[in-house]
């Protein structure tokens, strides 16, 4: 779907379909008066009917019968007036995509519904169409209806009408950019992600790096399995050792001229998890295929630092491996050597992302980072915790906790902050060896946190479970069914911020 600006006035704009903003209590927004004004007929007592009270994301369609140059005047809640926000407006972005479904071009004056910020509610409304766009249909044969009749057509054209004021405030057209480029990043993570796992094995993922990174600014270096095993990543050779596919830990570098504060970032790719020998049941191995989401989201944030001119220089690990049972499998009660020299019992095999992760975060900590940043479908229990919306974060320093919580707020990625107990930490001591990969039953999400933290060499560091956020199980909002590329916004708000704090 292509986004543009206008300034033309937007009740004259030719186009199948005219979305307005209508605050809480059907209180008509910019362009619905004159809209509404034009149709000659009272609405109220049709919008009463319908139940439509203006909440954020309620639609109402109204046929011009040609008193408009749009066919179909769609009325969009935003909410009360002095809450409308960035967030506020992707998701009434997000209705006018799902429901122009069928129309061909749709114009809006949503961005008027935040006049304080024109810049920021252009962005905000070419973020949530481009993301409630995204479909994953690369592997679905077209079909037409039951009666013959094809599919109805995708939106193509959103006209994005900001008003005349919003012309004097400047910078629209690098905030539609802004914008368009934030939703490519999060949809290329949704696309690695909702790749099947025949499709995407961690030399896949490697090949995938190189092409998808090419002439973006970012070095690419891989070690496959014998690099791997010679340089002492006992964790990712681990993990990967008794699959077909062998691991790869690929390295990715962005370092524009006269940049310092190396941030780095890792992402867990484990493009197939089946839980080792520590079998999975067959129903949790259906949506295995997304283990490798923060792998995605790192690889998807790389590629558009040049285009958005980040001036922090950032290197990305993506610990990549397939967790499968084989005769020559990582066996419950073996012990690994990781990168930074710690000995790990391993008594779960299905507690292998924290395990790859290990090694990458020990070889991100070498260089003496300003910051890093793990994302990763960790645990299952953060998921209890939290449920399915909200992304678990750990931190060992309370302003990168605290700055990586403000980012997520803006990016309207919901993160909840989780303790790293000292106290647990005795839970995590094997009798064999240095570490266990386990904790007890219960704070599983914790225990694995305390984990990561043992090879970040005190560095500052932050640890994003995506486990529960990763996946939608519906069209929701801009959410599509699938992987969501969640992260990869709020890492691209952290980064920008960071550029222009320096």
């Amino acid at each position: 779907m292509k986004v543009t600006l206008a300034k033309a006035d937007a009740v004259t704009a030719k186009a199948d379909l005219l979305a307005v903003p209508v605050f809480a209590g059907t209180e008509l927004g910019p362009g619905a008066e004159e809209a509404v004004a034009a149709l000659g007929a009272p609405v109220a007592p049709l919008l009463e009917a319908r139940g439509f009270t203006g909440k954020t994301g309620e639609v109402a369609a109204l046929p011009t019968l040609g008193r408009l140059e749009a066919t179909v005047l769609l009325l969009v809640g935003v909410g009360e007036r002095a809450k409308v926000d960035a967030e506020v407006l992707r998701r009434a972005a997000a209705a006018v995509v799902r429901q122009g479904r069928g129309a061909r071009k749709a114009a809006t004056t949503l961005p008027q519904a935040l006049p304080a910020d024109p810049a920021g509610a252009v962005q905000a409304v070419a973020e949530g169409a481009l993301l409630a766009a995204y479909r994953f249909d690369k592997y679905k044969q077209a079909k037409a209806g039951a009666n013959g009749s094809k599919p109805p057509a995708e939106l193509a054209t959103l006209v994005l009408h900001p008003g005349p004021a919003a012309g004097r405030a400047g910078g629209l057209a690098g905030a539609l950019a802004a914008g368009q480029v934030r939703a490519t990043a999060t949809n290329l993570a949704r696309d690695l992600s909702n790749e099947p796992a025949n499709a995407l094995h961690p030399a896949d993922l490697a090949a995938a790096a190189r092409k998808l990174l090419a002439g973006k600014g970012v070095t690419v270096k891989v070690k496959d399995e014998k690099a791997l095993a010679a340089e002492g990543f006992g964790g990712i050779v681990g993990v990967g050792q008794g699959a077909e596919h062998p691991p790869r830990l690929i390295e990715l570098r962005y370092a524009p001229k006269g940049a310092t504060g190396e941030v780095v970032l890792v992402g867990k790719g484990i493009t197939f998890d089946s839980g080792g020998l520590s079998l999975k049941p067959p129903d949790s191995m259906k949506t295995m295929k997304t283990d490798m989401s923060g792998a995605a989201a790192v690889l998807a944030t790389m590629s558009v630092l040049a285009d958005l001119e980040v001036k922090v220089p950032v290197t990305g690990y993506l610990a990549s491996a397939e967790n499968m049972p084989s005769g020559r499998a990582t066996r419950p009660g073996d012990v690994l050597t990781m990168k930074n020299g710690k000995t790990v019992e391993v008594l779960n095999t299905d507690a292998e992302g924290r395990l790859v992760m290990a090694d990458a975060l020990a070889l991100g900590a070498a260089s003496k980072p300003a910051a890093i940043i793990d994302v990763a479908t960790l645990t299952g229990a953060c998921v209890v915790a939290l449920g399915n919306r909200y992304t678990g974060l750990m931190a060992n320093d309370e302003a990168l906790a605290a700055e990586l919580l403000d980012a997520a707020a803006e990016a309207g990625e919901p993160t909840w902050r989780l303790p790293l107990p000292p106290e647990y930490r005795k839970d995590i001591e094997s009798d064999l060896a240095d570490l266990k990969n386990v904790g007890d039953r219960y704070g599983g999400a914790l225990f694995a946190g305390l984990f990561l933290q043992e090879f970040v060499d005190d560095r500052p560091w932050a640890h994003l479970d995506i486990a529960g956020p990763a996946r939608s199980e519906s069209d929701d909002g801009y959410l599509s069914k699938g992987s969501t590329g969640v992260t990869v916004r709020t890492l691209l708000t952290w980064l920008e911020r960071r550029s222009t704090a320096r």
